[in-house]
């Protein structure tokens, strides 16, 4: 049963990490678009490509702290009085500090505020906004794809390989090998966003790891399939030999011959 939800969660993370692979391309081509967009002459009417900052008074905020599933969220009003509604990915610099009442700009741009900037002209980007999106992608491809190819070799060989100890340790080897090489992959993108550092510094450290990791994956699953990692208890207590009897002619009593 656990070797059938390993392959269940292998496919499903080689299917996520596909499609943010798939991603990564339209992310950089939708950041340069971004980078390149002129200011709008004037306020848009319809959702356009240019530029264009609005001030807003901010009516609700909430951060959701401790939540995974909701993001820090935030309700802005229009002088009209019309209200926006916008996300963000994480609650500093300007989400944190946000109060009903307070006056921020925010930038638009295809209909959406991809970017809101506070009274002391600290900015933050919304969960809209383009960048570091191919960053994020690109670190989702390579942490779901490769725990899911060592997860999915792992279960297979388990699978395979059933009712043969040493040859279901070195699977097992496998597999949470291959969770430290998605977790490596995160670390790798916490790292290069809280450092901006550029996007090809993520394969860059991330590379020389996983070859690390999978070193030690190869080394132990050696070890296991030569029995090096078996235990070395005996599975059972030892029982002494049983005393050899009396030979005929000796009492049992003295030792002595019997007259």
């Amino acid at each position: 049963m656990a070797n059938v939800l390993w392959l269940l969660v292998a496919c499903v993370a080689l299917f996520a990490g596909v499609v943010s692979a798939l991603q990564v391309h339209g992310a950089r081509e939708r950041e340069r678009e971004f980078r390149a967009s002129p200011t709008c002459a004037s306020v848009p009417v319809v959702a356009s490509g240019c530029l264009w900052e609005q001030e807003f008074t901010v009516r609700d905020a909430a951060l959701h702290r401790g939540s995974r599933r909701l993001s820090p969220e935030a309700e802005l009003l229009l002088p009209s009085g019309k209200p926006w509604h916008v996300t963000f990915r994480n609650t500093d610099p300007v989400a944190s500090e946000l109060e009903p009442g307070d006056k921020v700009v925010g930038l638009i741009w295809h209909g959406h505020v991809v970017e809101v900037r506070d009274a002391e002209g600290r900015r933050q980007e919304t969960s809209s906004g383009p960048l570091e999106w191919p960053e994020d992608r690109l670190g989702g491809a390579l942490a779901c794809i490769s725990f899911g190819v060592t997860a999915l070799v792992g279960a297979l060989w388990a699978l395979f390989a059933r009712g043969r100890r040493r040859h279901a340790t070195a699977a097992a080897i496998v597999r949470w090998h291959g969770v430290g090489l998605g977790g490596a992959a995160i670390l790798t993108l916490w790292a290069q966003a809280a450092n901006s550092w550029p996007m090809w510094a993520i394969p860059a450290i991330w590379g020389p790891l996983a070859l690390l990791i999978l070193a030690s994956a190869v080394a132990f699953a050696i070890a296991a399939l030569r029995g090096n990692l078996d235990r070395d208890d005996p599975s059972t207590p030892r029982v002494p030999p049983p005393l050899p009897p009396p030979s005929m002619g000796q009492s049992q009593g003295s030792g002595r011959p019997v007259r």
